[in-house]
């Protein structure tokens, strides 16, 4: 009997120690999904484009569902685009507008892009940085861009072609927007204001899509928490947790 107790304990113990490994096992598997997650812009797949057919991978005309990866470069002409990034963030390209897909993070050469979601872009002078966030960034001719955080936060650090300089980073708050020089050095961080956000909300990212933002219920519950008085555009939004689907008994 003592014996069978003993047996019987130390199965529960292993079962314990099981478990906790597990646990520990998932715990940092949804950490590194959280990272890789963030950085995974090698690869991106159309997914709606808007005003004509003007969407080119690597000056190819392209069409939805054509998935473009690292080194390609996706461009838009008169037309604008969205795109859903290997990691489940989307982007959505304004007119006018050149990105080269990479490892770590997508480089913005010109033009104007809406993030929703985790993941990091760049330009040739800095990067950003997200833990999932709304975002715009817009990069001139000349080479000055600025960051508009709409919800959550980014870090921004000096870079080279999306590779970290080393020096300080800036972090740039959701209501904040900052404006870098052609070599990543910070001119100036503002507050956005409701003409800001409304502008965007009702400019060409927003106006005419119908494809969903992983990001929107965040964006959606920001703006009605901290900026009231702005009008939100009714567009469909991906769940930030998966539904699954469960038999039914009864």
């Amino acid at each position: 009997m003592v014996a069978s107790l003993r047996r019987r304990s130390a199965g529960l113990g292993s079962l314990s120690a099981s478990g906790l490994l597990v646990g520990l096992a998932l715990a940092m598997g949804l950490d590194a999904g959280t990272g890789s997650a963030a950085r995974a812009a090698d690869a991106a797949t159309v997914q709606e484009i808007l005003d004509g057919k003007e969407l080119y991978i690597d000056s190819k005309p392209a069409r939805v569902k054509d998935k473009a990866a690292s080194p390609q470069q996706v461009s838009t002409g008169s037309s604008r685009a969205q795109l859903a990034f290997e990691g489940g963030a989307a982007g959505r390209l304004n007119r006018f507008s050149q990105l080269k897909l990479g490892a770590s993070c997508f480089l913005l050469d010109k033009g104007q892009i809406l993030v929703s979601g985790k993941q990091n872009g760049c330009t040739k002078s800095s990067r950003m940085s997200v833990r999932g966030t709304n975002y715009v960034i817009d990069v001139s001719e000349s080479g000055d861009a600025e960051l508009s955080v709409l919800e959550g936060s980014v870090e921004v650090a000096p870079s080279l072609d999306g590779e970290p300089t080393g020096a300080p980073s800036t972090t740039v708050e959701a209501g904040q927007k900052v404006q870098l020089s052609p070599v990543g050095v910070v001119l100036a961080i503002l507050r956005l204001s409701p003409s800001d956000y409304t502008s965007v909300l009702n400019g060409p990212l927003f106006s005419g899509f119908s494809s969903s933002l992983p990001g929107f219920s965040s964006l959606e519950s920001y703006i009605r928490s901290y900026v009231p008085g702005v009008s939100i555009p009714s567009v469909p939004y991906a769940p930030s947790v998966p539904s699954f689907g469960f038999p039914r008994f009864f």
